[in-house]
């Protein structure tokens, strides 16, 4: 994806759709910036170049070779951050993952049939109970409701 010479002065809102790139040109333009989680998502991004000003996002250690010419920066390689030993490694909960998002990002996945909040619950949600309770409690107010005020209703 070549955006370079594009005179962008922010990340483009559409680049979140392109985590599909393998290869991302920035160059040239007048970023003063990259916000973090810029890049989620992208984690087939192989050869990243940025302008000198800005760093590679995640980090140099999100990398796997950085190198720097006259106008830009080159990030190449991206990094498995779940198995790196350069930064602190990352904390998953109990019965999760750890899996990459883009450079230097991680997402903890919960594993099968663990879910919620740290993957503490176990199984799946229970659809009968929650669509019998809520299909109780709809009609037992409706029928209430229509109780009450078909009082109110005008006759003809």
């Amino acid at each position: 994806l070549d955006l370079s010479n594009c005179s962008l002065h922010s990340v483009p809102p559409g680049l979140a759709e392109a985590t599909a790139a393998i290869i991302l040109d920035l160059t040239e333009n007048p970023l003063t910036t990259l916000p973090n989680g810029s890049f989620l998502g992208f984690i087939h991004l192989q050869t990243l170049a940025v302008p000198l000003t800005l760093e590679c996002p995640g980090g140099s250690y999100a990398w796997q070779d950085v190198t720097v010419d006259r106008s830009s920066r080159l990030c190449q390689g991206q990094r498995n951050p779940c198995n790196s030993s350069v930064e602190l490694a990352w904390l998953c909960p109990e019965n999760s993952v750890c899996s990459p998002d883009g450079p230097g990002l991680v997402q903890c996945l919960c594993d099968n049939p663990f879910h919620g909040y740290k993957c503490l619950r176990e199984g799946t949600f229970p659809m009968l109970l929650f669509s019998g309770i809520l299909g109780t409690a709809t009609v037992s107010l409706s029928l209430l409701l229509w109780g009450t005020q078909r009082r109110k209703a005008k006759t003809p």
